[in-house]
């Protein structure tokens, strides 16, 4: 029988270590995340008398890089995990995937194996869209997985023996559906009888990106006011946990329409409005939250953040929430009413394997039976 499976590789610029890995998206469960996992290829008599180790890193920019002057910088580095993988420990305390045996056995007796944890509750791969005339790396939260040669975890590494290739830290959809939306708000006016009442439902909680979301609403005019026009719009939250005051929202999608106006009192108007949010109508927003980008591969709006518990927080992350609002408009005297209901976006468990492919930050190496087929390496991060 014979295997051909891919694997993303990234050598170091001095080419004595070369970095293979068989995915760049880790799942985050939650209550756990998916071990980040690859085989590092050494030559052995670089490496003799020297260590080798490895680290996930999780950067956080939180300004644009034009305008960092005078020292100052909008950008923040974590250290989820390090190990050391050369010389490799006696004991291995985890099992070797195939893709590692595999490697292993491709590459010979220069291949070692490594597995990275990152902790629970570690913030997801978020990027903050830029404006078009912004330029430099983008504001969000981003990983790497880096391997480098030094005397101890926390020595200084040297960039002709270090590689470094981007990874995501993703979330997928829970598989149990929650309670189906719904919510009813009134409104009532000092100098006149009656109350405005609206009542919205959505068929579901969880939608998939691409899907459109059908907004039920029933409007009952039991007062002598009179309803101008309906507006609906799907409103991402993103909240920088890093400031006080970075909570803002952004309209990803909205219709507004005048059909059944003007309601008059003591009518009812019951109505379905449908709105998608895409990415494909939202490129020239300068702060749109988009998931985590490898470079130069398309992506998409930002999934919601799921979070164990809401009162754990990382400081160092951006979590993102998605509502519907639907706003009756009553003339200029009367005001507003707003009704606005929560949602969950998220990608679909079965499209994980849509979402892993290549891209030209690495390259990408077919193994079939015996043969390695060496390329030469992308050097950028």
């Amino acid at each position: 029988m014979v295997y051909n499976f891919k694997v993303f590789k990234k050598c170091a610029p001095n080419g004595k270590i070369t970095l293979y890995m068989g995915k760049r998206d880790f799942v985050d469960h939650i209550s756990y995340v998916e071990p980040i996992d690859g085989v590092v290829l050494l030559e052995e008599e670089y490496v003799r008398g020297r260590r080798v180790f490895g680290q996930v890193v999780c950067t956080f920019r939180y300004g644009r890089e034009e305008d960092e002057v005078m020292g100052l910088n909008f950008y923040k580095e974590l250290f989820l995990a390090s190990e050391q993988i050369y010389p490799p420990p006696e004991k291995r305390d985890y099992e070797l995937t195939k893709t590692q045996e595999r490697l292993l056995k491709k590459l010979g007796a220069g291949a070692f194996p490594f597995r990275l944890g990152v902790p629970a509750g570690a913030p997801g791969s978020v990027t903050l869209q830029p404006g078009l005339e912004d330029e430099g790396e983008p504001c969000g939260v981003h990983y790497y997985v880096k391997l480098f040669v030094g005397d101890s975890e926390i020595d200084r590494s040297h960039r002709r023996s270090t590689v470094a290739l981007g990874v995501r830290k993703l979330q997928f959809a829970p598989s149990k559906p929650g309670p189906q939306p719904c919510t009813v708000v009134r409104k009532d006016f000092v100098l006149s009888p009656g109350q405005l009442e609206l009542e919205l439902t959505l068929d579901k909680q969880l939608y998939m990106h691409g899907e459109t979301v059908a907004v039920n609403m029933c409007v009952r005019n039991h007062s002598n006011k009179v309803v101008k026009k309906v507006k609906a719009s799907i409103q991402q939250g993103v909240d920088v946990m890093l400031f006080q005051s970075g909570q803002y929202r952004n309209v990803v999608a909205s219709v507004e329409t005048q059909d059944g106006c003007p309601l008059q009192p003591g009518s009812s108007l019951q109505k379905v409005l449908h709105l998608t949010p895409l990415l494909a109508s939202n490129r020239d927003k300068r702060g749109i939250a988009l998931d985590g980008q490898l470079k130069r591969a398309d992506t998409t709006l930002a999934s919601t953040t799921l979070l164990l518990d809401a009162e754990q927080r990382d400081a160092f992350g951006i979590v993102v929430s998605y509502s519907v609002k639907v706003k009756l408009y009553l003339g200029a005297l009367s005001g507003e009413l707003v009704a606005e209901l929560p949602f969950i976006l998220m990608h679909p468990k079965e499209g994980r394997a849509k979402m892993i492919h290549a891209d030209s930050q690495a390259d990408v190496e077919m193994f079939r039976q015996d043969t390695v087929h060496h390329q030469e390496s992308v050097e950028v991060y």
